[in-house]
């Protein structure tokens, strides 16, 4: 998606680590118009499958969800971090690692919130490793839903993430793959 790729090299920051940050206008402040385009898209992408809901992890994917959602005029669902004394009932439960804060999280979502009868997309901000993902598909599969595929605003394509998935036959559908990223320059170079 051109216009994402525009605002990455303009906006973007790459830091040491394979770190690149886009605080400024997608994970902390948020340009709504940008997340409206990035709606329509994957709305435009998905367009031939029959979604009942979206599935994220707190906390950056739930704007960009939410956003998406209304597209696809369906309810997101999105896996906590924490156990809360809110949260009744059985759960799905898993773990994942977070490359971001280089911790091991268990996330869970209310069984009553995905049932078989469910075509889930899954949207997430950025795919590196893919463990985040990975959990949010053990989750569908555990309530025995369909994943229709993968929505990724940015993908580090450098990372194994998304060829892993694809290698399993989940449909990936990432906006801007980043090929490269130096911290030094602050180049980044986008795949085509």
């Amino acid at each position: 998606m051109e216009l994402l790729e525009q605002r990455i090299q303009k906006d973007g920051a790459v830091k040491a680590g394979n770190v690149l940050k886009v605080d400024s206008f997608l994970n902390h402040q948020i340009d709504i118009g940008l997340l409206n385009e990035i709606g329509k898209e994957f709305k435009r992408l998905f367009a031939d499958t029959n979604i009942t809901k979206i599935l994220t992890i707190e906390a950056s994917g739930i704007a960009i969800a939410a956003i998406v959602a209304q597209y696809f005029n369906v309810p997101v669902v999105f896996a906590k971090k924490t156990q809360s004394i809110n949260l009744d009932g059985s759960v799905y439960t898993t773990k994942i690692h977070s490359f971001t804060h280089q911790r091991d999280y268990d996330v869970i979502v209310s069984k009553k919130y995905i049932s078989p009868e469910d075509h889930i997309l899954v949207i997430d901000d950025f795919l590196a490793n893919g463990c985040a993902v990975e959990g949010l598909i053990d989750m569908i599969q555990s309530a025995g839903a369909t994943l229709e595929g993968v929505g990724i605003i940015i993908e580090k394509g450098f990372q194994d993430g998304g060829k892993r998935l694809r290698k399993k036959g989940i449909r990936v559908e990432s906006l801007a793959i980043v090929d490269a990223m130096d911290d030094v320059t602050g180049k980044i170079t986008f795949r085509h």
